[in-house]
């Protein structure tokens, strides 16, 4: 049996599957479904008006307390400040209290504020009571030193910086929220495939096994040929289900963009950048910063890392799948595949978003488990091709040295049962 047979085996059995076929159509409609659902629900939120009681028997801080967009308050001073908790925490109308109690001095005032409510707190909520407080203290001590507030209200000024590139090309703050959208779900999209495709091959092996199919295929296949054809015909249903994906997201946002009328060349030329800076806004804008992306070397890099990360990862899978009987004793052996896989997102969402350039970004996007996943986030923002080469090197190096040694472990593990193997078994596999 020659391997091409093995691989076109696999690829057959995964792209026919009904759910293969339903999530490749249904996913990106589920994406953009709950994107939207999160933009109503956000909508919603703004919408609502909390109603916030104050009392304030000495009047330092309610006419400070003005109503917003989502705030309103009620001033309940006349009342005993019994009666007032009570009715706050009876009604369903009031979300707190803010209680600010006589002082001597309104110095006091920085310590002795309090909000009381029935339920946890909104963080910006308290944000906000706390610079009411904060700007009446400091009129406060700045009138004691003889300056006039309203005045240094005044000549305050307001200033906005204009982005730029060394190669003329402008760009807007905004921008880097687009670099860390594309960057967190290429990264995501990478962990999801490997553990999702890693799980199809570990399945395979274990049912070829269970079914004792694999003692038939054995007898005309070299092990090591076998687990490479699973993983190969497996990783090309995943490549064609990401192309896919790629053609229905770019044929959304070419519609976006004639929608709105962004014009994809004129967006990735830098001398027409200020021109159609000053013509759009909103989404206009953002469509246009998605054009000057290096989508192509996003999509390259994608396939490039899926390909080295999976074949990493899924020689582990199938690995595990020949040393075990069943998807329980699997379990086991699964936490230390996906930790590096979770410590990848974490470095990438709580690092690379805030430094992508850092120590701790770059270091990460050149350790093998952890690669495909970070410098897929660093790519948005810009990445020295020799560390982009470096990391791939590297990537593939380890993946031919972990094949070798999953290898070992498929041959023996494939044809052992009844038994449940330890790691101390499993290496001493690599031995034989």
């Amino acid at each position: 049996m020659s391997l091409s047979l093995i691989i076109k085996r696999e690829f057959n059995a995964k792209v026919r599957n009904k759910s293969f076929i339903v999530m490749t159509f249904l996913s990106p409609l589920l994406l953009v479904a709950m994107g939207a659902l999160v933009g109503y629900l956000a909508t919603l939120n703004s919408d609502q008006v909390n109603q916030v009681a104050i009392h304030d028997s000495a009047g330092l801080l309610k006419s400070d307390f003005k109503d917003g967009k989502n705030v309103k308050y009620t001033d309940l001073s006349a009342m005993p400040l019994d009666a007032a908790k009570k009715e706050v925490s009876e009604s369903e109308s009031y979300e707190g209290l803010i209680y600010v109690p006589a002082t001597e001095s309104l110095s006091q005032l920085a310590t002795t504020v309090e909000y009381i409510s029935n339920d946890s707190p909104n963080l910006d909520f308290v944000a906000t009571i706390e610079d009411v407080v904060d700007n009446k203290l400091t009129r406060n001590n700045l009138k004691g030193l003889g300056f006039d507030y309203d005045k240094i209200e005044q000549a305050k000024a307001s200033s906005k910086i204009h982005l730029s590139k060394f190669s003329g090309e402008e760009t807007f703050k905004e921008a880097s929220i687009i670099k860390i959208i594309i960057g967190g779900i290429s990264g995501y999209l990478i962990m999801m495939f490997v553990i999702i495709y890693g799980n199809m091959v570990m399945r395979s092996v274990i049912e070829e096994k269970t079914n004792r199919i694999i003692e038939i295929i054995i007898s005309s296949v070299k092990p090591f040929k076998l687990m490479m054809g699973k993983i190969i015909g497996t990783s090309l249903a995943g490549i064609l289900q990401f192309i896919i994906w790629v053609i229905l997201g770019l044929g959304l946002i070419f519609l976006l963009s004639s929608l709105f009328g962004v014009q994809v060349g004129a967006a990735a030329q830098p001398q027409a950048a200020e021109a159609s800076k000053e013509a759009m806004d909103g989404i206009q804008l953002y469509l246009s910063e998605i054009w000057k992306l290096p989508l192509l070397t996003i999509f390259f890099s994608f396939i490039i890392y899926f390909i080295g990360g999976y074949f990493l990862y899924s020689s582990l899978y199938a690995a595990i799948g020949a040393a075990v009987d069943s998807e329980t004793d699997s379990q086991q052996f699964l936490l230390p595949i996906i930790m590096p896989l979770m410590l990848g997102v974490y470095v990438g969402f709580f690092t690379v978003i805030s430094d992508p350039h850092g120590t701790v970004a770059t270091v990460f996007s050149m350790i093998p488990l952890t690669s495909p996943i970070v410098m897929l986030m660093r790519i948005p923002f810009g990445v020295p091709l020799w560390e982009l080469l470096v990391s791939v090197a590297i990537l593939f190096i380890t993946f031919f040295a972990v094949v070798w040694f999953a290898a070992k472990i498929y041959r023996i593990g494939i044809l052992m049962y009844g038994k449940k193997p330890t790691y101390k078994e499993m290496f001493k596999w690599l031995k034989y």
